[in-house]
């Protein structure tokens, strides 16, 4: 597995960015996955998560809750984590993590992910 997460940037706040996470094209169904963020100089922590394949559960840390959007597209190829009226404390490096655990509700811990990607670094200006 080499997962992949793409799609961050620079945008202002109120503005929206759209990350996906990837496995060289292979399918991601038989895997829970899991975004997660580190800011500068803090821990790293979890954003949302997709329970395994298809009848899995999205969750949400609570300072992300009704801002963001995690789902599987592109016929499971991806896991995409849309991200809506953005915040200047959104700004860190956002990873993409997953796991074979069939847990149908993602854990928020990351020793439970067995797999990561490189991050995606998202900066929201002022």
């Amino acid at each position: 597995v080499q997962l992949q997460a793409s799609g961050g940037g620079l945008v202002q706040a109120g503005d929206s960015l759209r990350l996906s996470c990837a496995d060289s094209g292979r399918t991601l169904d038989g895997y829970v996955v899991a975004w997660f963020r580190q800011a500068p100089g803090k821990d790293r922590e979890f954003v949302a998560g997709i329970g395994w394949s298809r009848s899995g559960r999205t969750s949400y840390a609570d300072s992300v809750s009704g801002r963001l959007t995690i789902s599987r597209d592109n016929a499971d190829k991806t896991v995409s984590l849309q991200m809506n009226f953005l915040k200047p404390e959104d700004t860190a490096v956002y990873y993409c993590a997953a796991d074979r655990s069939l847990r149908l509700t993602a854990s928020p811990a990351m020793s439970a992910y067995d797999y990561w990607g490189k991050g995606t670094l998202v900066t929201v200006s002022s």
